[in-house]
C-alpha cells in the first residue's frame, strides 16, 4: 500500500530554524503527518497566499519540449518512492527521458521534517546537481534515516552532501534557510491541493493523475499517450 499523508493538515504553521538546534527538538517519528515546529524561531504562517513561492526551482529533466509530462510527486523519507528511484526510474529516464519522449518533473511531498531537511541539502547543489544528489539520498535511505537522533540524521544527510562535492559551509547555509524552508512547505502545500495528491509516489502524466505502478504499466501509459 502507499504510504498516505493528510496532504493539507498538520502544516498550518511551521516554525523555521537552523539545523544546529536539532538536539533540542522534539521527537517526530518518520511518516508523521505533521512537520515537528523546529526551534530557535517564531512560528510563521505557511499557506501559499502568504508566502512567496516564486524563487522555488521546479526541477526538470529532459526536453523541455517533449510531447509528454510526467511531474512525480515523492517523499525521501518514503520508502515506496526509493523503490521507483531505485529501479523503475533508471528505466524511464533511458527509454524516455534521454530520448526527448518525457519531460519529467520532480516534486517534493513533506510528511516529515527530515524530508524536509533531505530536500533542502538536494537543493543545495542547485539544479545541476539536484538528481545526483537526491539519487544518493534514496540509495542511502535505509541508514539515514535510522541514523537515531535529529541531529544524527542531519549528520547523515550532510555526509551525502559532501559526497556530492558540497562543502560544509555551503551545505550549513543551505540547512539554516528559514526562509528557503517556509517557502519550500507552501510550495508543496500548493501544488498538493492542485494536483490532489494524497499518497507518495504519485504520478500526474499529461494532467491526468496515477498512483504508483509497475514500469510496464506506466510504458503502456506513456506509450498510449505518444502515440495520441
Amino acid at each position: 500500500m502507499n504510504r498516505r499523508n493528510v496532504i493539507l493538515g498538520g502544516l498550518a504553521t511551521l516554525g523555521v530554524g537552523g539545523w544546529f538546534a536539532a538536539n533540542s527538538f522534539g521527537s517526530a517519528p518518520l511518516g508523521s503527518t505533521a512537520l515537528t515546529p523546529f526551534v530557535g524561531a517564531a512560528n510563521a504562517q505557511t499557506t501559499e497566499g502568504e508566502v512567496d513561492t516564486s524563487g522555488i526551482t521546479e526541477m526538470v529533466l529532459g526536453d523541455e519540449n517533449a510531447p509528454v509530462t510526467v511531474v512525480e510527486y515523492a517523499s525521501f523519507t518514503c520508502p515506496h518512492c526509493a523503490t521507483f528511484h531505485n529501479d523503475t526510474f533508471k528505466k524511464l529516464k533511458a527509454d524516455y527521458i534521454d530520448s526527448g519522449k518525457v519531460k519529467f518533473i520532480y516534486r517534493e511531498v513533506y510528511f516529515d521534517r527530515y524530508g524536509l531537511w533531505a530536500s533542502m541539502v538536494a537543493r543545495c547543489g542547485g539544479q545541476e546537481k539536484f538528481f545526483g544528489i537526491a539519487d544518493l539520498i534514496y540509495k542511502s535511505q535505509s541508514e539515514w534515516t535510522r541514523a537515531g537522533e535529529p541531529a544524527a540524521i542531519v549528520d547523515e544527510l550532510r555526509k551525502i552532501g559532501r559526497l556530492a562535492g558540497l562543502d560544509n559551509e555551503t551545505l550549513d547555509e543551505c540547512l539554516k534557510d528559514g526562509e528557503k524552508a517556509e517557502a519550500l512547505v507552501a510550495w508543496y502545500t500548493a501544488n498538493a491541493k492542485e494536483d490532489d495528491i494524497s499518497s507518495t509516489p504519485s504520478f500526474v502524466i499529461d494532467g491526468k493523475k496515477h498512483s504508483n505502478m509497475s514500469y510496464a504499466d506506466m510504458k503502456e501509459i506513456l506509450d498510449e499517450a505518444l502515440a495520441g
